[in-house]
């Protein structure tokens, strides 16, 4: 429920006396719109104030601009300006000095936000200590000759690495049986058509098959072994 009209007129009276600049009736409805005063309410207090000479206000076109009443203020002097000036100036000081030490203070929370608590520490430690243990039973466990892969884990393993060297070893023979025409027939040098078409020797990027080949005998060795 809007204030009547007396309570509206006070209102709108301190509000121009506290802003103390032009304003028009817009102005003044937008920042009044919290006191739930519709434009038409403040445009009407406005008017009734300038009649009664407790604002003042000038036309421009159909435009009124209202101002409260410079003669209610008192105008310092120059010395009570130049001791505003310095007043104004120490309190500058005084709040830059407590933006620094607020910023201080959000440092100091921020280091200690990103410290680990002491639960925090307990229950990493905890699990770094049973991580430890776990990899101490499989030392003993290794140092006892005992086997921790399943055979037929093993098993699976050696087959699919034999497998992939044999399809290795056929693509290979593949390559060179295809190779061995292209050059052939190619009034090219090898050695350029090779750099022309990008190819590479599995000696060219450091592997060898033979090598992958002899790890098979090797671990088919170390089995009988044991």
């Amino acid at each position: 429920m809007a204030p009547k009209l007396d309570n509206t007129e006070a209102i709108v009276l301190n509000f121009v006396n506290e802003q103390n600049r032009p304003l028009n009736t817009q102005n003044a409805a937008d920042a009044l719109q919290k006191f739930n005063l519709k434009k038409t309410a403040v445009q009407k207090a406005l008017d009734s104030l300038a009649d009664a000479g407790k604002i003042t206000f000038k036309e421009y076109g159909k435009q009124k601009i209202y101002i409260a009443r410079q003669d209610q203020f008192e105008i310092p002097n120059n010395e009570e300006l130049a001791k505003m000036k310095e007043e104004n100036a120490a309190l500058q000081e005084q709040l830059q000095e407590k933006k620094k030490a607020t910023s201080e203070v959000e440092s100091e929370i921020r280091s200690l936000q990103s410290n680990m608590t002491l639960g925090e520490i307990q229950e990493k430690d905890a699990k770094l200590r049973k991580e430890v243990k776990e990899m101490e039973e499989k030392l003993i466990k290794l140092r006892e000759g005992i086997t921790l892969v399943r055979p037929e884990d093993k098993k699976a393993v050696e087959e699919m690495y034999a497998d992939k060297i044999n399809q290795w070893r056929k693509r290979k023979r593949m390559f060179r049986d295809i190779w061995d025409t292209v050059t052939e027939n190619s009034p090219k040098d090898t050695k350029e058509l090779k750099e022309e078409l990008g190819v590479e020797y599995d000696e060219d990027v450091g592997v060898n098959l033979q090598a992958y080949s002899d790890l098979i005998q090797h671990g088919k060795k170390r089995a009988r072994g044991e």
